[in-house]
């Protein structure tokens, strides 16, 4: 019955997104640009660590796309409440939880997808990479987005206006890119800035990615990696599923 609803949820709302495919690549446009205009500044810059330039910048990139694009995915939810859609799924008998999953799946389709264009054009740029360490990169951008959808679909469903829920997020996504090194090594930073930045969860993922993107895989980077992005994905279906629950969404 879960996988049904799911499945259900997930095929209406990606056949929504797939009508308007501008908007589905328009969420690749912000980390395209850094790729164009900021990548080829780093070239000839000592970065740290193993790897070129473009093996440091890519996966934060990727962060960046998941962290920003879904952590406003919760914004639909409140379009929907406005128009009704929230209230009639309300008397339906589908799982509370497909229809948190529904949604976060469709987001991590969409996102996925996205990276995989934003790698193509770093190969063509000068990215190279071994392919197990992209495909890695590409779970870790996956179980951001349903970490972060979860969170923002709660946060929303919390939320009576998008003048209440945009400076929220936005108040909680810029310190996380600024504090987790996603553009560059935080171990550039000074020793205050870097102790900071590991209170910041973001800071093992892209760690763990760009270990990864040098083919260093058995790492004490990746292990934690790998525990922060399942623990936080754990925490944050945990959550929503609740909220959703609790709303009677």
């Amino acid at each position: 019955m879960l996988v049904q609803d799911t499945a259900l949820i997930f095929g209406r709302y990606l056949r929504q997104t797939l009508r308007s495919k501008f908007a589905m690549l328009f969420g690749v446009l912000m980390p395209l640009l850094y790729l164009l205009f900021f990548g080829p500044l780093l070239t000839d810059l000592p970065l740290g660590g193993g790897g070129s330039s473009w093996q440091v910048l890519v996966p934060g990139l990727l962060l960046q796309l998941g962290l920003f694009g879904a952590a406003f995915a919760g914004f639909m939810i409140i379009v929907e409440k406005n128009l009704g859609v929230v209230e009639r799924m309300r008397v339906t008998p589908v799982s509370r939880l497909a229809l948190l999953l529904g949604r976060v799946l469709r987001d991590t389709a969409v996102f996925v997808f996205q990276a995989v264009l934003l790698v193509l054009a770093a190969v063509v740029m000068g990215l190279r990479a071994p392919v197990a360490g992209i495909l890695i990169g590409f779970a870790f951008v996956a179980l951001l987005t349903v970490s972060l959808a979860s969170l923002s679909y709660a946060l929303a469903m919390r939320s009576t206006s998008p003048q209440a829920f945009g400076p929220t997020v936005n108040a909680l996504t810029m310190p996380s890119m600024l504090l987790s090194g996603l553009m560059l090594p935080m171990s550039l930073a000074p020793g205050w800035l870097d102790a900071l930045s590991h209170v910041m969860p973001f800071r093992y993922l892209v760690d763990a990615m760009r270990d990864a993107y040098v083919g260093s895989y058995a790492t004490a980077s990746m292990a934690y990696g790998v525990l922060v992005a399942v623990g936080l994905t754990g925490i944050a279906v945990t959550v929503g599923t609740r909220v959703f629950r609790e709303a009677g969404a």
